[in-house]
């Protein structure tokens, strides 16, 4: 049993994790514990359950059976179980993307939802061949949204999103027969192929995976993120907070957990409804506070300033605050415990998504052509619900952090290059120069396997550090930003001389927060506009750049991760895939998948050890471009032998 100082560096974690302990609760940690030791087969990749003859279990010592019972080997099985994770990851994503295309739809007929930001979707308008001449918004959003869900049933040809790769990325996935078709086509291709009798090789298997993994980043993620941004207005730069701290005690708490923003969005706008301000206040509040967890905290974050609660390991300690008056949770992440604990307070917990309803929650449909008047009674039963809180049992730890957050592909060149003459160039630049070493993406969930934010913040710090420019999402960006990373103050204390001088000349914070996981797709299109601008290779595999995802734990960032590696980025993961007791197929992933795409897979899970391995790749990449190494001297040396290049020079 470990500690709370164990279990988290977060401080209002510790502080919550000794309340609920104190209060006899148990959390995912608890359980955690309860649960070891956990199946040495599981974690290794070695058991089937495809079919009835089973479960069977390959002996990673060679003393039992070294197949099944179909015949299928230890690489098999583990490849099988690989790409049936990566095809529901994918699924989750662009499921989430089919919802959003549903209420654009809503927009286009009129309602609730409206158009936010309509240059944007002007823009994808014409990237996608679709006529804007003197046509309404509304008729506009309509064929937007149809061509969008014309992509999840396609049959042939390339997804639309694919063309903003470079043509030598696009080229690596031709000559690999991965250019992904319909995204349900390849979710539903990849599973058929894991049934007891389908693919055997277990390569094959793989490359199966890697397409329905670019379905996922260069289509379902990538709809998502676009039509967000046309529907709920694309993200400007903006100061908030992030926490347990942002809990109200005089306030009544609505927080919202999930990754979907299609109701979330509905919630912020009737949290400002003048009536239901009055009847909060008629109970005994001074207001209503909305903040939230996870991804659907990001999402509104991004929009309008929300403060974010916490990330995936807080969302039962901010119920044990005893402050919640209710969480409203959509879909993905969302514990089934969150019931129980609810139900020892007086939270109520509320579900709203079609597809995830919770055992002894309060389910309340989201019906898009309703949503603002769903919207209005969530926010109501919270608020009758105020008066019913037990203020012996509130306990808000008095910890949070500001933070800047509201960064896209569509505006990092504008911090970069100015208002009137916003480019990429500088970036590019300063990359060429060696003031910038390389770019990263840390990006990923928290896993009560490790320390909860340790990796984060240590990966995020040593790249800091060595002159690497940060970008994150997810629970890594909350992670990062309840240790101070996303302030531009953040560059003096942690950066290394070349990126300080960067964060300094622009105003920008070393890390780069840039959305919820589904918004890494922005990353994606960041770093093609950087190979476009010159200067540093034709694809996304010659770029000084890589990736990490120090504390995963969903399906979803396995399909992220392979399709960061299917798209050229070097992925180094803090908690292996379940492959180890496979050693063809462990090695096919961490070596000879690079010979295909530029790119491969490493498992490491010392945080420092990690970010060195990325910054190893990093410098790798400047000497194949023949760059200098970085301007100034860094804590971690580069390898190569190519000279530093002066301040003068």
């Amino acid at each position: 049993m470990k500690t709370p100082k164990e279990r988290s560096v977060d401080p209002a974690t510790i502080e919550m994790l000794d309340h609920v302990a104190d209060q006899g609760l148990s959390t995912a940690w608890d359980r955690f514990d309860a649960m070891q030791p956990q199946c040495g087969f599981g974690q290794l990749g070695l058991c089937c359950r495809n079919c009835t003859m089973g479960p069977c279990r390959i002996d990673p010592f060679g003393d039992g059976p070294s197949e099944g019972v179909c015949g299928a080997t230890a690489d098999l099985i583990a490849a099988r179980n690989l790409a049936r994770m990566v095809a529901v990851g994918a699924s989750a994503h662009s499921d989430h993307a089919r919802d959003v295309t549903r209420a654009m739809l809503a927009a286009a007929e009129g309602g609730d939802y409206t158009i936010k930001d309509a240059e944007k979707l002007r823009r994808l308008a014409k990237e996608w061949g679709i006529e804007t001449d003197d046509r309404s918004l509304s008729d506009l959003a309509k064929d937007v949204a149809e061509t969008a869900l014309g992509q999840f049933g396609q049959q042939e040809g390339a997804l639309r999103f694919t063309a903003r790769a470079p043509e030598i990325t696009r080229k690596r996935w031709e000559d690999a027969n991965v250019v992904p078709r319909g995204i349900d086509r390849e979710v539903v291709c990849l599973l058929h192929g894991t049934h007891i009798g389908g693919d055997s090789d277990p390569k094959s298997v793989m490359m199966a995976a890697m397409r329905t993994a670019l379905a996922d980043g260069w289509g379902g993620s990538m709809i998502a993120t676009e039509l967000q941004d046309i529907l709920f207005r694309t993200p400007e730069w903006l100061r908030s907070r992030t926490n347990l701290g942002v809990l109200k005690e005089d306030e009544v708490n609505i927080v919202v957990h999930g990754h979907e923003p299609v109701l979330s969005e509905m919630l912020v706008a009737a949290s400002q409804d003048r009536d239901l301000v009055a009847l909060a206040e008629s109970k005994g509040a001074k207001g209503i506070s909305l903040s939230g967890i996870c991804c659907t905290a990001n999402e509104i974050l991004m929009r309008h300033g929300i403060p974010v609660a916490g990330n995936f390991l807080q969302q039962e300690l901010a119920i044990a605050t005893g402050v919640v008056d209710s969480m409203v949770v959509d879909i993905q992440c969302v514990m089934p415990a969150l019931a129980d604990i609810a139900g020892r307070f007086h939270t109520k917990l509320i579900s709203t998504s079609k597809k995830a309803k919770v055992p002894g929650a309060t389910h309340i449909e989201l019906d898009e052509s309703k949503a603002l008047q769903i919207a209005k009674e969530i926010i109501r039963i919270s608020i009758e619900n105020f008066p019913n809180r037990d203020t012996a049992r509130v306990k808000i730890p008095d910890v949070s952090s500001p933070l800047i957050a509201g960064f896209t592909a569509e505006n990092v060149f504008t911090a970069l290059g100015g208002r009137y003459r916003p480019s990429y160039r500088p970036l590019n630049d300063a990359i060429i120069s060696g003031r910038i070493r390389g770019l990263a993406a840390v990006v990923g969930c928290n896993n009560p396997k490790h320390m909860q934010d340790a990796g984060h913040i240590a990966i995020t710090k040593e790249l800091l550090a060595n002159d690497v420019l940060v970008a994150t999402t997810g629970c890594t960006a909350i992670a990062d930003a309840k240790a101070g990373l996303m302030c531009p103050e953040a560059a003096t204390e942690y950066a290394g001389k070349g990126l300080l001088e960067i964060c300094e000349a622009v105003g920008l914070p070393p890390v780069l927060h840039m959305g919820a996981c589904v918004d890494i797709s922005r990353i994606l299109v960041l770093l093609s506009n950087v190979v476009a601008e010159g200067g540093l290779g034709e694809c996304l595999a010659d770029l000084p750049a890589a990736a990490a995802a120090p504390e995963w734990m969903s399906e979803k960032a396995v399909a992220i991760g392979f399709y960061a590696v299917a798209s050229g980025a070097f992925t180094v993961l803090g908690e292996p895939l379940p492959v180890q007791g496979a050693p063809g197929l462990t090695k096919f992933l961490t070596d000879e998948v690079e010979e295909i795409f530029g790119a491969k897979f490493a498992f490491e899970s010392d945080p420092v050890k990690a970010a060195r391995l990325m910054i190893d790749h990093i410098d790798a990449k400047r000497a194949a471009l023949h760059l200098p190494g970085p301007m100034y001297e860094t804590p971690y040396a580069p390898k190569t032998a190519e000279p530093a290049m002066s301040a003068a020079e």
